[in-house]
């Protein structure tokens, strides 16, 4: 959104929502944020609240009715706290009071992230390709290919 009043927002969310009903309007963590998610999820229209740094923020986006809220799990790391913690900290919540809220973990910068939100139950990833790439990797995957390869080429067989 390039507002950053809640009436602009909401002006922005609307028109948004003329482009396609599957959009999802996504609002930064701020009282105006907050209040603009608010109104246009009254309206059922969904909003993905970002910049999430801490507990409470969450559960005000909880309590608004965010469909999404997106911890920056990468950027909190950078700044020596435990950003997996907020993630496992969000679930407990979301959990305890039965928000329909999804976690979105962004930010996720390695494999281990990726592999903990969903540990987690983070409803949803985003991370560079990069990352996902490398759940592919596996020495004994590599080695094991390799291996019927070799196999394979032993037999003089060919495939036409």
């Amino acid at each position: 959104t390039v507002s950053t009043d809640p009436e602009g927002m909401v002006r922005e969310g609307h028109w948004l929502r003329e482009i396609a009903d599957n959009l999802t309007v996504k609002f930064p963590l701020t009282v105006d944020g907050i209040k603009a998610t608010k109104i246009l999820s009254d309206e059922g229209i969904p909003v993905n609240v970002t910049l999430c740094f801490s507990l409470g923020q969450a559960l005000l986006a909880a309590k608004a009715g965010a469909t999404f809220i997106s911890p920056f799990v990468g950027r909190l790391d950078d700044i020596g706290l435990e950003g997996m913690q907020l993630i496992q900290d969000i679930r407990l919540i979301y959990d305890n009071h039965s928000f329909d809220t999804e976690i979105l973990t962004a930010s996720a910068r390695h494999v281990p992230h990726l592999l903990v939100a969903a540990r987690l139950g983070s409803d949803v990833i985003t991370a560079s390709p990069k990352v996902f790439w490398q759940l592919f990797e596996h020495p004994m995957t590599d080695n094991g290919l390799a291996a019927f390869l070799a196999d394979w080429e032993k037999t003089g067989q060919k495939l036409e």
